[in-house]
């Protein structure tokens, strides 16, 4: 089964992220496939290079890089709702005139077309959050 995943909250406000991730493993560990995972809305903190939990909670954004670099995961973080949270990428870091981009490794800035590309492919889309 293809799985095209959608997160819609931030890390650090609810456990659905946490949830999605866990859902994301497992499907894995089942051989299925995950296309994509697109961050939307709040969704897009997961990405958060700098990103500083406390040494005893998950470091979400982390976990996400792992499973990217680890599993070849398509991690897509909505431009509009990324530029909105003042989360940019390189080149839009330079643009801005920012020192850095704020994006962590292995994920990727893209529209909703780049999500309704995954969904059309999938046999199952799911939201979270």
């Amino acid at each position: 089964m293809k799985y095209a995943i959608q997160i819609n909250a931030s890390p650090y406000v609810s456990n659905v992220s946490w949830v999605a991730y866990q859902f994301i493993l497992a499907a894995l560990q089942a051989n299925h496939q995950v296309l994509q995972v697109f961050f939307y809305q709040e969704g897009i903190q997961n990405a958060m290079r700098y990103a500083l939990p406390p040494d005893d909670e998950i470091n979400l954004p982390q976990q996400w890089s792992a499973l990217a670099r680890e599993q070849g995961i398509d991690l897509v973080v909505c431009i509009s709702a990324a530029q909105r949270r003042g989360l940019l990428c390189g080149d839009e870091a330079r643009r801005q005139g920012a020192e850095d981009d704020d994006l962590a490794d292995g994920f990727r800035i893209a529209g909703l077309g780049q999500w309704l590309q995954a969904t059309l492919i999938a046999d199952r889309c799911m939201v979270f959050g």
